[in-house]
């Protein structure tokens, strides 16, 4: 396994984070319980999880993921063996008015509240990160495209925010903070709130990546390497599309897309097609497709660590043994003749 620095903070993170947003649903605890046993084998000491989970977000699963993972924390006893981080929910009274009627506030009461209840749930009394899920105001998330100016009220000041944060942070609750699902605009905004008043600084950015939308590197990727601010990769395999498993209009039985056909955000047709022509250069150059999707991935400047998630042990396994390939440059130039064809298809 390989190893990056979180931000400025002197702690080592894996390369490949153990993502968790399957378990109690796709995924029993049972299977989550030897998941995190594998993984941890294998040098995975990164964990990634949310007050959401499991995905997809409803009232009966709100927090199971983090009371499985919690129950392992316990059983296992290896806490400190452990980089744990979690997420509080932004508002959402559309999606998910279970999580305090869908009006989160980035303000003192409800990121405690949040992470009072991650921590019970977790069965430990800090988290090594703590973010925000998506941004409190309107702007460009969830493969949202064109901005729309809107006057809004009631927003949380981000010096606000950042002040609720540093005080869980004096408390030893939390050891971190970041950022998920965010611009280079509000990213920007912590860090300069964070440096005037001297506050806790932005660790990292979890934000989508893969090879069908490779979006983070127009600003993102600049400030993540300019602040050290490295991006948390998730979806790299594009809800696993990048497998190949969903061409010809094939549905696993179990898969994601089977159980949840709404989730069409790397199923369009220009991301089909660019699909088709990665999965045949990876079978070109005798690589897995997956694989190679990942490699690609782990091996940006402006990565701090990729967030895998699989339902089978099989997935899991390979999915991190993709730390081992190192990409041949005719590899990495035919990928981009690819983007260039079909640039960021799914945003």
């Amino acid at each position: 396994m390989l190893y990056r620095k979180l931000g400025n903070t002197e702690i080592d993170v894996s390369v490949i984070c153990l993502g968790t947003m399957t378990w109690g649903q796709q995924n029993s605890r049972q299977q989550a319980f030897e998941q995190m046993d594998y993984a941890l084998s294998q040098g995975v000491n990164f964990f990634d999880t949310a007050e959401l989970y499991a995905i997809p977000p409803r009232a009966e699963t709100y927090g199971r993921t983090e009371e499985i993972l919690g129950e392992w924390l316990h059983a296992r006893g290896k806490r400190d063996q452990i980089i744990l981080a979690s997420k509080i929910a932004g508002p959402g009274e559309d999606w998910i008015p279970h999580i305090r009627g869908g009006k989160t506030r980035f303000d003192k009461n409800d990121i405690n509240e949040a992470l009072e209840n991650s921590l019970r749930r977790l069965q430990t009394d800090y988290l090594d990160l703590y973010q925000l899920h998506w941004p409190q105001r309107k702007t460009n998330f969830f493969g949202k495209l064109g901005f729309e100016a809107v006057a809004e009220q009631h927003l949380t000041p981000i010096l606000e925010t950042l002040e609720a944060l540093a005080g869980l942070v004096k408390a030893g609750k939390i050891r971190h903070i970041g950022l998920s699902n965010e611009t280079p605009w509000g990213v920007m905004q912590f860090l300069h709130f964070a440096e005037q008043a001297g506050l806790p600084r932005i660790a990292s950015v979890q934000n989508p990546y893969n090879l069908l939308n490779r979006s983070y590197e127009v600003g993102l990727a600049e400030v993540s390497w300019r602040e050290n601010a490295g991006l948390l990769a998730y979806s790299p395999l594009g809800f696993g599309v990048l497998s190949g498993k969903y061409l010809n209009g094939a549905r696993p039985q179990g898969a994601r897309l089977t159980l949840y056909p709404d989730y069409t955000r790397y199923s369009s047709p220009p991301a089909v097609s660019a699909t088709q022509m990665y999965v045949a250069l990876a079978k070109q150059h005798n690589l897995d497709p997956a694989q190679m999707a990942l490699a690609y991935v782990n091996s940006r400047p402006f990565l701090t660590s990729t967030i895998i998630g699989a339902t089978a042990m099989d997935q899991l396994k390979s999915n991190i043994d993709s730390i081992n390939l190192s990409l041949s440059g005719e590899v990495l130039a035919s990928i981009e003749e690819i983007h260039n064809i079909h640039p960021d298809p799914a945003p």
